[in-house]
Formats: C-alpha cells, sequence, structure tokens
C-alpha cells in the first residue's frame, strides 16, 4: 500500500491518509441528502437518487485516487444540481430525463477536453497572480459555507437598501443582507464551541486535530438535542431504493436522448443548455485544482514539467483531470446532475492528506453509506462547518502573494477571489477575474501578454452570462 500510493515520497503515512479521507468524507457527506431533496423534485424517485449520488461519488472518487493518486472527492456538485433542476427542468421546461442526457454528453464534452489537453492548458494560460487570487478565494468561499452550514448567518430586511427600476428611477427597497444569528441556539453554540475546540487543537498542532473536532462536536451534540439517534436503522429504505434505482439507470438513453433531439426547433436551446453545464463543471474543477493542489505540493514543480511533456497522462494533474471528466457521464448513467471534483476535498487535504490512499478511504465510507446512511446522517453541520471554516483560514495564505497595492493585479485579484463567495460560485469568481484582467491588459495596451486561451475563456464566460440572461 505504501509503494502502491508513494506515501514516503510525498511525505505521509497510512494513519494520516485515513485521518484525512474520514474529514473529507464528513466535511461533504450532507450530499448524499441534499443532492436527493433537490433532484426529487423533478420528479426523479428520492431512493434513486439516493443511491446515484452514492454510486457516483464512489466510483469517481476511486478513479481519483487509484489513477490520480491525489486526495480529491468528487460527487455530485451543489450548484450544478440546482442548475439542472430550476433551470433545466423548471424553467425550460425539460423533463429530468432529457436533463439526465445533456448531463450524459456534458460528461463527454468535459472527457474530449481533457484528452486534448485542453482544460490542461487552459490552466497553464492562467496568470499566477490569478492563481493565487483563486486559490485564496477557495479559502474564502469554503469558509463562508461553512459558516453559512453553520447557521450562524441570517438574511435581514435592511430598508437602507436601494434598487435602480427598469424606467430608471432609484427607490428605497427591503431587501436581504447578511447578519449574525442571536447566540442562543443549541445548533449554533455547538458550531462555536466546535471552531473553538478545532482551533485550540490546531494550534497545539495536534496530530488529526480537524478529524478530532468533528467528532468530539458531534458527540457533545447529543446532550444538547442537536444529534438525534432515535431514528437510526440500518436497513431502512434500502430495498426500496435499489428498486427505485431502476427508473433512473439508463433513463439518459432509453428515454432522455430520444426526446432531447426529436424536436430540430429545440437544438439550438438543448446544445446552449449543455454548453452552460459543461462551462460550469470545467471551472469549478480547475478552480479547486488550482486553489488547493499547489501551494500544498500536491501538484509538484516535478508534476508541472511532466505537464509539458509529450501526449498521453503522464503527470498527477493529467490523470486528475480525466477522472473529474469520467466521472459525470458515469453520474448520469446511474441518474444524477454533474458529478465533479469537491471543494471540501481541502478539509481532508488540511489534514495531511496528499494521496490517493486518502479518496480510496472517503470512497469507502461513501460506499458504506448505502447501509449506514443514517450514522452518517447524524453528523450535524454545526460538527462539519468547524473543519471548512479553519481550512478556508488556513488557504487565505496565497493572498499574500498577490501585490494589492498595483491595481493591475489587485483588481482582477479581487474579483477572483472575493467575488467568488459574494457571488457562492467559483466559476462566476473566476469568470469575473477573467473578465477584469483582459480589460485592463487592453486598457495598458498590453494585449499581446495575454494568452490566447484565456481570450477564448473569457468570451465563452460572457457568451454564457448572455445565455442565461436570455433563457
Amino acid at each position: 500500500m505504501s509503494q502502491f500510493f508513494k506515501l514516503k515520497e510525498n511525505g505521509t503515512n497510512v494513519g494520516t491518509e485515513i485521518t484525512a479521507g474520514l474529514t473529507t468524507f464528513f466535511a461533504m457527506s450532507y450530499i448524499i441528502f441534499v443532492n436527493p431533496s433537490m433532484l426529487s423534485q423533478t420528479g426523479m424517485p428520492f431512493g434513486a437518487v439516493f443511491l446515484s449520488t452514492i454510486i457516483a461519488a464512489v466510483v469517481g472518487t476511486l478513479v481519483m485516487g487509484l489513477f490520480a493518486n491525489v486526495p480529491y472527492a468528487l460527487a455530485p456538485g451543489m450548484g450544478l444540481n440546482a442548475f439542472f433542476t430550476f433551470t433545466v427542468v423548471f424553467a425550460l421546461g425539460f423533463s429530468w430525463q432529457e436533463a439526465l442526457a445533456m448531463v450524459f454528453i456534458c460528461g463527454l464534452v468535459n472527457i474530449l477536453i481533457t484528452v486534448t489537453k485542453l482544460r490542461k492548458s487552459i490552466i497553464k494560460a492562467i496568470p499566477a497572480s490569478l492563481q493565487n487570487a483563486i486559490g485564496g478565494g477557495i479559502g474564502v468561499f469554503i469558509a463562508y459555507t461553512g459558516l453559512k452550514n453553520a447557521g450562524i448567518l441570517q438574511f435581514t430586511s435592511d430598508p437602507g437598501t436601494y434598487v435602480l427600476e427598469e424606467s430608471g428611477t432609484v427607490v428605497a427597497s427591503s431587501s436581504a443582507t447578511p447578519a449574525i444569528v442571536a447566540l442562543n441556539t443549541s445548533g449554533v453554540l455547538l458550531f462555536l464551541i466546535g471552531l473553538a475546540l478545532v482551533v485550540v487543537l490546531l494550534v497545539l498542532n495536534v496530530k488529526g486535530a480537524i478529524l478530532i473536532g468533528i467528532i468530539a462536536t458531534t458527540l457533545l451534540g447529543i446532550p444538547m438535542g442537536v444529534v438525534d439517534l432515535s431514528g437510526i436503522s440500518l436497513t431502512q429504505g434500502v430495498v426500496s431504493s435499489f428498486a427505485e434505482l431502476g427508473q433512473t439507470f439508463g433513463a439518459a438513453f432509453t428515454q432522455g436522448m430520444p426526446a432531447l433531439f426529436a424536436d430540430a426547433a429545440r437544438l439550438p436551446l438543448v446544445l446552449m443548455t449543455i454548453f452552460a453545464f459543461s462551462l460550469s463543471d470545467t471551472f469549478d474543477t480547475i478552480g479547486t485544482f488550482i486553489g488547493t493542489g499547489r501551494r500544498t505540493g500536491i501538484f509538484s514543480a516535478e508534476d508541472e514539467a511532466a505537464m509539458e511533456s509529450g501526449s498521453g497522462f503522464r503527470s498527477k494533474m493529467d490523470k486528475a483531470l480525466f477522472a473529474d471528466s469520467i466521472a459525470t457521464s458515469i453520474g448520469a448513467v446511474f441518474g444524477t446532475s454533474n458529478t465533479t471534483t469537491y471543494v471540501e476535498s481541502a478539509a481532508g487535504i488540511g489534514a495531511g492528506g496528499r494521496t490517493g490512499l486518502t479518496s480510496v478511504v472517503t470512497a469507502l465510507c461513501f460506499a458504506l453509506c448505502i447501509l449506514l446512511s443514517p450514522i452518517a446522517g447524524a453528523i450535524p453541520s454545526a460538527a462539519t462547518a468547524p473543519a471548512l471554516v479553519v481550512v478556508g483560514c488556513m488557504m487565505l495564505s496565497s493572498f499574500a502573494e498577490i501585490r494589492w497595492a498595483d491595481l493591475d493585479e489587485a483588481v482582477p485579484a479581487f474579483f477572483a477571489g472575493i467575488f467568488m463567495a459574494l457571488c457562492y460560485s467559483i466559476s462566476y469568481g473566476i469568470a469575473a477575474g477573467f473578465v477584469f484582467y483582459c480589460l485592463i491588459k487592453v486598457c495598458k495596451k498590453q494585449a499581446k501578454d495575454i494568452h490566447p486561451i484565456l481570450w477564448v475563456a473569457t468570451a465563452l464566460f460572457v457568451l454564457n452570462f448572455v445565455i442565461l440572461a436570455v433563457l
């Protein structure tokens, strides 16, 4: 095992990798319940989506660990499942079978642009300042996610907010703005205790601090009434879920594909929707790899050199991108929205994960959830949220590499980093950073410094925004 995963070469050991794998799993285990609740609104059977979510996570994460040997976990992506449900099915009127067919095609597109090295070329085309901004932005993003999941934020009515009406008149509006909640509920208090515990353990350099914090906070949540163990049943719903899986497995081909291309008038809308799926999926993954991989040495200088040489999958980055690209199509076959690399992998990386053994452990935990889902579901967000907050804090060090006094760097970095969290989208943050980077270079008459791929990526982002506005 040590030789297969090259643990010694990566400065890690079996114990650390297992701890990291468990940490990543607990940080992202919410998806096995959230994704079915989201997609089932389209008419998909809840139990089938529950199983397909787990299967997609297990297969994608195992390929990432065994083939690429990097500590990243995959699962159906948040944001992408919302786009699937509320835009593609509800707003555009596609059936969930047709939506699955589009997700499958999106996966094939991702495989194509990975095999042709386009995704790798995009990463190399991003300037260093934006890469550092994306890294720090990922930190802000996951820290904000942690605070949001913990329920410590509320959105209150702000009468001082003003909006611009279509007529051009500026009027006062009662708009929602974030604020801290009253610190008098069990869940919020448990989160604060867990956050303090994880911070103390990290400062004292306790091995496995993040995982210890998650487990200790969960146990403390039992007497506080946050964790409910009464409803745990190891077999409830498993048989019915497998029966329902037959309704979604292969539906993308048997029902989705024929209906999707039956009406030629809908073809432009179909293609635009697949494009929107693919663009968001691609840049979510690129942002996660850039934000978490390079500073930690997971994608080392030697790996970067391998990326420059020849064809085939010669580097860990090549293999990681390929593993991510095939996961979406696999998930669509079983019946779920786009499967992508999870930014919560940063929690396991923060706990010391450096190899694919971390991913294998996470995948095994997901597999066990087929039978032990109630136990996984007993871990409250108040226990996993502190892990996301502290890992996000650690990732902010990337901002130190940016010359903030230089507006040429500062403006694109702000939009690529801070805007990422404000609009709650990794890909939109990257898009804003690209747009302002190109704008500044053009204004400074330095357009020749912009990589052609960056021009194309920026144009595609702008086109995507136009399409979403039209849709």
